[in-house]
């Protein structure tokens, strides 16, 4: 018998048509309390973007009911597909699901997270803009989640004007549509397993000067659940992040 950390829920097949194909790619650990109605919320955009589109859920090693409750979710959803695999991190799971939309052919590819701080009615002004931009991205300026949290965004975009010499409004905003070969071209720069991959992502789409555009977004506290990451890991991620920006940077030039 098949151990359920190697399940796949649903497998599609690739295909050509991609006019207005979207990838909703949906990193989830430890998320019992929220998955179920993020699930809910955003398999509605799937259904109404059509076109092949999917919901790529993947669970991150979750030590709780995570992806039990997935599985069930996709008995009787055939757009989406749950996938789990062993812990990572955030960064590294975000980057298997987009490596794994453009695999399968995916037009665009939308990320957001599974605790319920982001709102699915929000996103119909970001794909109206698909067209237009490689990157449409949400700038959380109003966001609920706590003073930490902003004090960690403005200096994060502080320690980016530094290391890389570009302005990122909102780096690592968790609301972004994204055209898939725009994507692609970049995926390459970062390395594999690198936690902070959604901020590597809106730099390179600044030093490459692609189209990129920072649309104002609802962001509420965590719906369910702890947050996975405290102010300890912060200092932690960011320190070795410092030092990664400024090896990264030296690669690129």
């Amino acid at each position: 018998m098949k151990s359920d950390r190697n399940e796949t829920t649903y497998t599609e097949k690739n295909t050509d048509n991609r006019e207005g194909n979207l990838y909703i790619v949906i990193p989830a650990y430890n998320e019992e309390e929220n998955i179920k109605n993020v699930i809910e919320e955003w398999y509605e955009i799937v259904e109404k973007v059509g076109n092949t589109s999917k919901l790529l859920v993947i669970d991150d090693g979750s030590k709780d009911n995570t992806f039990k409750i997935m599985k069930e979710c996709a008995k009787d959803r055939p757009n989406l597909i749950a996938k789990t695999k062993e812990n990572s991190g955030h960064g590294a799971t975000i980057l298997y699901g987009y490596n794994y939309a453009i695999e399968n052919n995916a037009k665009y590819i939308f990320q957001t997270d599974s605790d319920g701080q982001t709102t699915s009615k929000e996103f119909w002004n970001f794909w109206e803009q698909r067209e237009e931009y490689d990157m449409v991205i949400g700038n959380r300026n109003a966001r609920e989640d706590g003073l930490s949290r902003k004090i960690v965004t403005k200096i994060l975009k502080l320690v980016i004007k530094i290391c890389f010499g570009v302005t990122v409004t909102d780096a690592n905003t968790p609301f972004r549509l994204m055209k898939a070969d725009s994507l692609k071209k970049e995926l390459k720069y970062i390395p594999k397993d690198y936690f902070l991959s959604n901020v590597l992502i809106s730099v390179l789409f600044e030093k490459e000067k692609l189209k990129v555009k920072y649309i104002p977004i609802t962001f509420k506290p965590r719906q369910g659940g702890k947050n996975s990451i405290n102010i300890k890991k912060i200092f932690k991620i960011g320190t070795q992040s410092l030092k990664d920006f400024i090896k990264i940077n030296k690669e690129l030039k």
